[in-house]
């Protein structure tokens, strides 16, 4: 036994713990013995590299590497037809806002079936660093018990610049702090986003934010604003804006709110906590607010729209038939109807609810197509909710490149990331950009294989792999966190219907 080896025994003990597996669940997800866990856990077993890599796809987390600790990639055998049926997993980004609001909450919050991915590991460090009990339990839950007081001094600085989610603690924190810094937020590189809507909405509930050298000066003065109007209708403003309601006594009226996905699932916990709010999923909401939040309750967040519109690219772009289960119709319907006008045969189940009680769900089966899709004559942009998802708009890049006729994509949102959808002409696209916001793509093209790095962005990053998915022949896709960050065991969950990816590692 070394000392190398003993340190890394406790690393794996301390992560699996973290993941809320028992020795037993985590022997039998490596294929041995539980004794075999116990001496690696305590430093008696010499591990070979292929190990550690077993080791490291099952906690998710990476072991030991000499190289960038975020440097895997994904060797793609493309060129296949997907078959078979895959579930789509709970919301990343209700799963952050969801973090972010417990910290209201004195008492103790246990969130169900939470997707185990880089951003909300993240998120569950900062959250550790100022001193929030965060536990995995072995059924995958997480649960959330706030201290009586927060550390705010000794903040994961690191952890927090990976994550823009680090403004929502604007809006929760503002309860339980009269004075407070938090870094500059990071996550997704898509040009300048400002956060000057998140500074007037706080302003008015008497939030003063001032931004000096990479971090935020918060200072509260609360107020009670009865009615405010937004100045963005943005997801993570309105989030904000509603936690800052929350626990301002008395009632405010929200204008230019978004309704979307992540944003009812915070308002149904805060329904739960006590928190009555009026006009969920419209542009203006009620809030009435409460002094106090004390409840031990437990909350089933809903699947991700975005996870299963990924899905539903994959199948267009490859031509397969598989089956979709557990997809938040709601979120979905504009992108369902430009699929089924492109030629995209689709059945799509009854609703049902989630676990939260209050979204629906359905089953949706692709079906192969004949020929060729057809593309639509008119622009590809996003919209507020109920428009075209915004997370949702990259999806449609692939498909447009398989389907006869040219399209324009307009993604007015971000300055850079139609500038990330020309990686695909690496692999075989024809594209024009028109300026950093428009795109035009002509065809229908065969995708090749090809070696490319991942664009620094979630969702430009995964329609890189989906184009190699339908790629026939050797793809590498190299550093694949930004995937990792949004999609929890991406490559074995579309290796179990059919796709043929290999996680590389650098040592």
């Amino acid at each position: 036994m070394t000392e190398d080896t003993k340190k890394i025994g406790s690393l794996i003990s301390k992560i699996r713990k973290e993941r809320g597996l028992t020795q037993a669940g985590f022997a039998a997800a490596l294929n041995t013995s539980q004794s075999a866990v116990n001496r690696i856990e305590n430093g008696k077993q010499n591990l070979s590299m292929e190990m550690l890599g077993r080791i490291s796809d099952v906690l998710n987390k990476e072991i030991i590497t000499i190289a960038d600790p975020y440097s895997d990639s994904f060797e793609v055998n493309g060129g296949k037809e997907l078959s078979g049926t895959i579930t789509t997993k709970v919301s990343k980004n209700a799963t952050m806002v969801l973090l972010a609001a417990s910290l209201m909450n004195k008492g103790t919050s246990t969130f169900k079936n939470m997707p185990k991915i880089e951003e909300i590991y993240r998120l569950i460090e900062v959250m550790q660093s100022i001193g929030v009990s965060v536990k995995w339990t072995p059924a995958g839950n997480l649960v959330v018990k706030p201290p009586k007081k927060l550390k705010l001094d000794q903040i994961d600085v690191k952890a927090a610049r990976k994550t823009r989610s680090i403004l929502l603690f604007l809006g929760s924190l503002m309860h339980s702090q009269k004075k407070f810094t938090l870094p500059y937020a990071g996550g997704c590189k898509l040009g300048t986003r400002t956060v000057t809507p998140h500074l007037y909405a706080l302003e008015e509930f008497g939030v003063d934010i001032k931004t000096i050298h990479g971090k935020y000066i918060v200072e509260v003065n609360k107020k009670k604003p009865k009615q405010l109007t937004l100045y963005e209708m943005g997801d993570t403003v309105t989030e904000n804006a509603i936690m800052a309601a929350a626990m301002t006594e008395g009632t405010t009226e929200l204008h230019m709110v978004s309704g979307n996905y992540m944003v009812q699932e915070l308002c149904y916990y805060l329904l739960k906590l006590g928190v009555k709010i009026e006009g969920i999923g419209n542009s203006r909401l009620i809030v009435h607010g409460v002094s106090e939040i004390k409840k031990n309750i437990e909350y089933s967040p809903s699947e991700d729209p975005i996870e299963s519109m990924l899905f539903l690219s994959i199948a267009a772009t490859t031509n397969s038939s598989i089956t979709i289960k557990r997809c938040p119709i709601d979120f979905l319907e504009i992108e369902i109807v430009k699929l089924q006008r492109m030629g995209m045969p689709l059945e799509i189940s009854k609703r049902y609810k989630a676990a939260n009680g209050h979204s629906d769900l359905v089953d949706i089966k692709t079906k192969k197509y004949e020929g060729t899709l057809v593309a639509l004559g008119e622009k590809i942009h996003p919209a507020p909710f109920p428009g075209l998802n915004i997370d949702n708009l990259p999806f449609f890049v692939p498909i447009a490149c398989v389907a006869k006729g040219r399209t324009l994509i307009h993604d007015w949102v971000y300055e850079n990331r139609a500038v990330y959808y020309t990686e695909l002409a690496k692999l075989g696209a024809e594209m024009e950009l028109a300026d950093a916001h428009r795109i035009y793509i002509n065809g229908p093209v065969k995708f090749y294989s090809a070696e490319l790095m991942t664009p620094p962005a979630l969702r430009p990053a995964v329609i890189v792999l989906i184009a190699m998915l339908a790629a026939p022949g050797r793809s590498v896709l190299r550093n694949v966190y930004s995937i990792k960050r949004g999609y929890e065991d991406l490559a074995n969950r579309l290796n179990s219907i059919g796709a043929d990816i290999k996680v590389l590692r650098d040592i």
